[in-house]
């Protein structure tokens, strides 16, 4: 009975978010950041393939899982970097949305020491429903909990959308700035045709510095700051990370309109030309109380599989190790 009742629970909460419109937050980590903001497509020059693995509210059988792969390089002959971007977001076994896009940077000079990446991405998703693993409310016997054959009918069939984003980069000496427009196309989903299914046009904001610690630049401090804001949504996150050439520890405080605070933190280690982290978000306080302790669980691998001459390169940046 316990197990019929967190599938409902489940079923329910899966609902009111497709009603919402919303998407899986992937975070303020910079290790996914092509999804929010093609601007940074090839910005660290080297071609890199980034390997993401979440797991949200770990802990509570929720079955909610997404994975994040993207690949990126500064190519001369386009002035500008290109790359693609695949994810899977798998929601208790009932909902499943694939996602796969390409995007493209054009990276330009503006003055000497001012840089500007200008992008532009498209995409697909794909929803897929697995509806044996729906119980519904008729099907329930109160008295002794068992399974009875429903009267509603659930359509199984699948849905495509297509959807653009853009974004807009600027670098000046140790300090960026990024500011993108998701979802200009509004998808709808659900496909049913309802203005309320559709994604609301997202708008994100980044910011990051970078200051040395040491006289030798081995050790510098890396402070970040993100705004988001859909629809009704609006959330704000700041914090930074410690990081020498090797190793960092980050952590992100965040808050949002609906009155949770998380934080976000986390580590990562570079050996070579691969680069493991990991992330570990958790709630401090929820606005309606009903937020659970351990919000997601992240981890992942980056790693360089070209080497492109900076020398070449108008501009290249380090990402946050975030």
């Amino acid at each position: 009975m316990t197990k019929q009742v967190s599938l409902i629970f489940l079923a329910v909460l899966l609902t009111a978010l497709t009603i919402k419109g919303q998407e899986t937050d992937y975070g303020p980590g910079y290790q996914t950041v092509l999804i929010n903001n093609p601007a940074f497509t090839g910005s660290e020059g080297d071609g890199t393939l980034r390997l993401s693995y979440l797991n949200f509210y770990p802990g509570n059988n929720f079955n909610l899982h997404s994975v994040f792969v993207s690949y990126d390089s500064f190519i001369p002959v386009i002035h500008g970097g290109a790359g693609f971007f695949l994810t899977d977001d798998y929601m208790g076994g009932i909902i499943n949305d694939l996602r796969g896009g390409v995007s493209y940077a054009y990276h330009f000079q503006a003055d000497k020491n001012i840089f500007i990446n200008a992008g532009l991405a498209a995409s697909c998703y794909y929803r897929g429903y697995n509806i044996g693993g729906i119980i519904l409310p008729d099907q329930i016997d109160p008295l002794n909990g068992k399974s009875l054959a429903s009267g509603e009918s659930i359509s199984e069939k699948g849905h495509a959308v297509f959807d653009i984003s853009t974004g807009v980069m600027i670098i000046s000496e140790r300090f960026i700035a990024a500011l993108a427009l998701n979802h200009l196309a509004a998808p709808d989903l659900a496909g049913s045709g309802s203005q309320t299914d559709k994604i609301e046009r997202k708008l994100v904001l980044n910011l990051a510095g970078k200051f040395d610690l040491d006289k030798n630049h081995q050790i510098f401090i890396r402070p970040v700051i993100m705004a988001e804001s859909q629809g009704r949504y609006h959330s704000l996150g700041a914090g930074g990370s410690l990081e020498n050439n090797s190793l960092s520890l980050s952590a992100v405080l965040l808050l949002n309109s609906v009155k949770d605070i998380d934080l976000q933190a986390g580590c990562s280690l570079k050996e070579g030309r691969f680069l493991f982290f990991y992330n570990y978000r958790f709630n401090i306080a929820s606005g309606n109380g009903m937020v659970p302790l351990s919000l997601l669980h992240q981890a992942g691998l980056a790693f360089s599989l070209n080497y492109v001459d900076k020398r070449k390169v108008i501009k290249t940046i380090n990402f946050p190790k975030l």
